[in-house]
């Protein structure tokens, strides 16, 4: 019986005017990150919104939950910009174009954030063949531009030293211990991972410049400038310029029309809520959520978008 419960999907009881009650699981992040919480404060404001609607939060990847929501897994997931318009596009690591996911909301920009043990002689991305890695496991964004990264300098995993994959916590640890030089992660700034590492360690943030961006969007079109700026961790006196991409909401395309309008109205009006479990949501508005990433949005969102005089 609780398996068939979690299968039942956008069970429809539709009130003239409003929008329609549904069970929606919803993918978000691993337990110890952001999406999680984050996920679970959607859950109360949906909950609260919307009578009858409820919501499953459920732990994901970046990578994974685009896939969920494709293959009717999940109703709703967060993702990242860049490995949803490879799902659209059906590039690796996806094995055809995705036709059920659709954009409801961009929501901040994302980090890729590349540290390395200050003795580690790793200065660009060229420096990484025969170093030891630490990423987070496959299904995971992160991973994914890791991967990407390593391929725009004529590499792979197998001209490093050592290939870790596991939890933030997992790299940090074998970063304290000298077990591994480089750490990936792909999160807001300040990450509490990197600030846990330089109380142990003395490290430095390795930038990728105009042509490592250059190589980058050869790959992916969807990788963007952004930059982590000086002082965000302790030592750091530079900006960092590195690669960024946006987290954002997405659902079922074929969900219905006034649910997503009405999920996207009270997210709306209980911003502050929400911002006070991502920091980085902080001054989100309507037309924010609304911005273009490259992903078709939802016939709902775009109903709510243009009301609002923001599409």
């Amino acid at each position: 019986m609780f398996r068939q419960a979690l299968l039942v999907s956008a069970v429809l009881a539709v009130a003239a005017g409003s929008a329609a009650a549904a069970e929606l699981r919803f993918m978000t992040g691993p337990q110890g990150g952001s999406w999680y919480p984050l996920g679970g404060a959607i859950k109360n404001i949906v909950e609260t919104a919307i009578p009858g609607t409820t919501v499953q939060v459920l732990p994901g990847a970046g990578i994974a939950n685009v896939k969920a929501v494709e293959a009717g897994k999940a109703e709703l997931g967060f993702a990242n910009s860049v490995s949803t318009v490879d799902a659209i596009q059906g590039k690796p690591p996806f094995d055809q174009p995705a036709r059920h996911v659709c954009n409801l909301a961009t929501l901040y920009p994302q980090y890729f954030q590349i540290v390395v043990l200050a003795d580690a002689g790793i200065a660009t991305p060229a420096d990484l063949r025969g170093k030891a890695l630490t990423t987070q496991p496959k299904g995971n964004t992160a991973e994914a531009i890791t991967a990407h990264l390593l391929e725009a300098y004529g590499m792979s995993y197998d001209d490093l030293a050592q290939v870790s994959f596991g939890s933030y916590s997992d790299g940090v640890n074998l970063m304290k211990d000298g077990n591994a030089q480089v750490m990936t992660l792909g999160t807001t700034v300040p990450a509490s991972a990197i600030m846990d590492l330089a109380t142990a360690r003395a490290i430095r943030l390795m930038p990728i410049d105009d042509d490592g961006l250059a190589r980058m969007q050869r790959l992916n079109p969807g990788y963007r400038r952004i930059v982590i700026p000086a002082g965000s961790y302790p030592g750091q006196d530079q900006d960092v310029p590195t690669i960024g991409y946006a987290t954002h909401l997405v659902g079922r395309c074929d969900l219905d029309e006034g649910l997503v309008h009405d999920i996207l109205a009270a997210l709306v009006s209980r911003m502050a809520d929400l911002a006070a479990v991502a920091d980085a949501m902080t001054g989100l508005d309507a037309a924010g959520m609304a911005k273009d990433i490259g992903v078709p949005l939802h016939e709902g969102a775009k109903r709510f978008y243009r009301e609002q005089g923001v599409l």
